[in-house]
């Protein structure tokens, strides 16, 4: 049964000040519709998502949690698996497993994590996807690859939805893309991140017609299969004004692109409550992208938009 890319939409945050406030914001979340509420995965100014998705998932009932996305690099796959299965028991079903190579250098300087060459990244994750979704399943797995070996291993728990959490696998390159569109049951397309950080060389790579191209990789790996993919876009900046085109030129530089090429960036949102809601039309209509995550600082102002499109 092919996915009837319906909206929803996902909200990416980092950090509270203490339990009763990260509480609070995910009842907000929930509260205001959203989905899922998304947390990064790096060692900076942020909770650590697994016990963060716990407590957010407690203080919920439909809210879904998960991480954009967890780096393959920092926890070996089987001890991750079981920290998501065992997030998916107690939330009842409500996880969504983000997974990626990894990207931010920062992350891998400071902590002496080695930050291998893309290729080497990217072989590991594969591996490790392999086995987190091996260990989801009902038998147990043995897997020996160049960065990893597991040997009859059952994983346990087991979650709670079947066949399994939901895989969300982003990138902005072709072999990433390649891997999530075989693999994945969400793909985020994504803006390269060529520097190790999120800059305006990043933002160039992620226009409206390279995202053309990276859908395109998206659908030659999937075969038959990318009818049943959900489409994931990640905002950097949503901002609700009266005059779109006056904030586009503003802003433009900080993501080295023109103002033109900013009002149809697939990861900004500029506009009225109206321009907003049709420009995320028009990405569903030109990309198939249905599921839109925004960051906390625009969660209250993107509410209204997310009232109107949900469901539809």
């Amino acid at each position: 049964m092919s996915h009837p890319r319906r909206f929803r939409f996902g909200v990416q945050t980092h950090t509270a000040g203490s339990g009763e406030e990260w509480a609070a914001l995910a009842r907000q979340a929930e509260d205001l519709g959203y989905a899922t509420m998304f947390l990064p995965d790096h060692f900076g100014d942020q909770l650590a998502p697994i016990p963060a998705l716990a407590a957010a998932a407690a203080a919920t009932t439909a809210l879904r949690v998960g991480a954009l996305v967890f780096d393959n690099d920092y926890k070996h796959p089987v001890v991750l698996a079981k920290e998501l299965a065992s997030i998916d028991v107690l939330s009842n079903g409500r996880l969504e497993v983000g997974l990626g190579a990894g990207w931010m250098a920062s992350d891998y300087e400071q902590s002496g994590i080695p930050y291998d060459k893309p290729s080497v990244r990217v072989d590991r994750f594969e591996e490790g996807l392999a086995i987190i979704t091996g260990l989801f399943g009902a038998e147990p797995v043995t897997f020996e690859g160049e960065h990893y070996r597991v040997t009859g291993m059952n994983g346990l728990p087991k979650p709670v939805q079947s066949p399994r959490p939901p895989i969300l696998v982003g990138g902005g390159l072709r072999r990433m893309l390649t891997l999530a569109g075989r693999h994945a049951d969400i793909v985020g397309i994504n803006p390269t991140i060529p520097n190790g950080a999120v800059d305006a060389d990043a933002a160039r790579s992620g226009t409206a017609a390279q995202t053309d191209q990276k859908l395109a990789w998206v659908r030659e790996a999937a075969g038959e299969r990318y009818a049943d993919l959900e489409i994931n876009l990640l905002n950097f900046a949503c901002i609700v004004t009266d005059d779109r085109r006056k904030v586009a030129e503003e802003y433009s530089p900080l993501f080295g692109i023109s103002a033109g090429d900013l009002l149809e960036f697939p990861h900004a949102l500029v506009g009225t409550v109206d321009e907003i809601c049709a420009s995320i039309e028009e990405r569903r209509e030109r990309w198939d992208a249905s599921y839109i995550v925004v960051q906390h600082d625009a969660m209250e102002a993107m509410a209204p938009v997310v009232a109107r499109l949900t469901g539809t």
